[in-house]
């Protein structure tokens, strides 16, 4: 299939799990009085990968992240040459899924903190006990380490669930558990990226803070996917112990 097609699906999809995963942040959470909370959201983020991985996974792999295209290239499942087209294509289906959901919501932006519109970030103290999101854990350093050994955890889970030995047709669900499992430990501590497009999408309309602190949204998921993916595929090509 033209990688032109399969970038527009890449975009299809991102557009999805922006809108549908921030859409429920922003519309639908109301920590921690009302509506679905941090559960309800991370479900939503796991539910547009699932949905997604099953609609177009046959077309484009449905990669949706950044840290998953580059970490496919690190494992040796996806060309490094075609990587800069899904990039952009994630990114800009995104954007394009925040405007939407910022034309909805209308926020008042004036003066957004850390986090506001569903953007990643991490505080540099604690308030009353928590940080912004509501954790318990707080500056650059602990973002940075989850952000990378969760996107680790997620390139794993993808390279092995859509490895051909394992059971088919189960790989969106792994996947899509998997997701909402990283979302259930980490939004308190930066929102949850693991993927830059995410970031990025909802971090152009906020500025300020979620601008200045976006490259950590885009180093340590892709540090994370590329050890994930190269660390998979080593210890699938493993021949220690083999005659």
């Amino acid at each position: 299939m033209k990688l032109s097609t399969r970038a527009i699906a890449e975009a299809i999809g991102t557009f999805w799990l922006v809108f549908g995963g921030c859409g429920a942040a922003v519309l639908a959470c109301g920590v921690p009085n009302t509506g679905i909370g941090y559960v309800g959201v991370s479900l939503a983020f796991g539910l547009t990968v699932l949905t997604m991985a099953y609609a177009l996974g046959h077309i484009s792999g449905c990669h949706l992240n950044p840290a998953v295209t580059l970490g496919q290239v690190a494992g040796g499942r996806f060309p490094a040459k075609e990587a800069p087209a899904y990039i952009i294509a994630q990114v800009i289906g995104g954007i394009i899924a925040a405007a939407v959901l910022f034309c909805i919501a209308h926020p008042d932006l004036t003066n957004a903190g850390v986090g506001a519109f569903a953007t990643n970030g991490w505080s540099e103290s604690l308030e009353g006990g928590r940080n912004a999101f509501g954790g318990t854990t707080f500056g650059m350093c602990s973002a940075f380490l989850i952000e990378v050994v969760l996107t680790a955890i997620f390139l794993f889970v993808i390279m092995g669930a859509t490895d051909g030995r394992a059971p088919a047709g189960f790989a969106p669900i792994a996947i899509g558990l998997c997701l909402t499992l990283i979302h259930l430990i980490s939004i308190p501590v930066t929102n949850t990226s693991v993927n830059p497009a995410r970031s990025t999408a909802v971090a152009v309309f906020v500025g300020g803070t979620a601008i200045k602190q976006l490259w950590l949204f885009w180093v340590a998921p892709i540090l994370g996917g590329v050890l994930g993916g190269f660390g998979y595929k080593c210890l699938a090509e493993c021949k220690c112990g083999k005659k």
